[in-house]
């Protein structure tokens, strides 16, 4: 006579499972689309608003990720079901962990000034020249916007000029090394200006920098300007771009 030993259903049976399998498979997705959207307008793949839209999508699968990790670490915890629990904890700090970039940026647009033009000179900012045809092309103007001054002021009231006491041809050099060490495309470089674009890493926006000398009696006074082809708020980005530089400049300096 066989003897059969009957093996006993998990509590919950399937219910703290299926939650956190649903949220682990939104989770792939929104990584997918909101680790995507960039990479695929910098190549060329969609236009810039279809890459918002895949961001905004992606958002939202990461939100209902979050809500079925959550539904299913509830209902593990009541049912004493370890690994659905756990699976459910980790969607949620996977997706906090997605959400915590975008969240950082929604803050920032909140405490910087909605401008995308910033420069250390604000009553006469530096002129672009020979990247003038390529803003020409672009949404944002290529002049400077006179309103942004009081803005930038009120965020911004560190920036200022760099006044250095060395030859204007020594400067130029540490400027054009400071400018290849940021990474930045060089488009032109004379005696007294340099101007080069800078392509962000994620979706390759193109904000243009010019650099200008001013010959003064003890050396030159050196200016930057740094400003985005598009996008109506840089969330900082100019303004971090040029404080930046102007460090990697005074260290090649001294």
């Amino acid at each position: 006579m066989s003897t059969f030993r009957l093996r006993s259903r998990p509590r919950g049976g399937r219910w703290p499972v299926v939650p956190a399998w649903l949220g682990g498979l939104l989770l792939v997705a929104a990584a997918a689309l909101m680790g995507g959207a960039g990479p695929s307008h910098r190549m060329g793949l969609v236009p810039l608003g279809t890459a918002f839209d895949l961001l905004r999508l992606g958002a939202y699968l990461a939100v209902a990720a979050a809500a079925l990790g959550l539904l299913a670490l509830v209902i593990a915890t009541l049912c004493r079901r370890l690994r659905p629990a756990l699976a459910g904890l980790l969607v949620i700090l996977a997706v906090a962990g997605m959400m915590a970039v975008p969240w950082q940026m929604m803050q920032r647009a909140q405490h910087v000034p909605p401008i995308h033009d910033i420069t250390t000179d604000t009553r006469n900012p530096p002129e672009f020249v020979t990247l003038a045809p390529a803003r020409e092309a672009a949404p944002n103007a290529v002049g400077y916007t006179p309103s942004f001054a009081s803005q930038q002021r009120r965020a911004y009231p560190s920036l200022q000029p760099l006044e250095v006491d060395r030859p204007a041809e020594e400067v130029m050099t540490a400027a054009e090394a400071a400018a290849r060490e940021m990474g930045w495309e060089i488009a032109a470089v004379t005696d007294t200006t340099l101007e080069a674009t800078a392509t962000t890493r994620w979706f390759g926006f193109k904000d243009d920098v010019v650099v200008r000398l001013t010959e003064t009696g003890t050396g030159v006074t050196l200016d930057v300007r740094s400003a985005s082809r598009i996008g109506r708020s840089d969330l900082g980005t100019n303004a971090a771009r040029i404080q930046a530089y102007l460090s990697i400049l005074q260290e090649r300096l001294r």
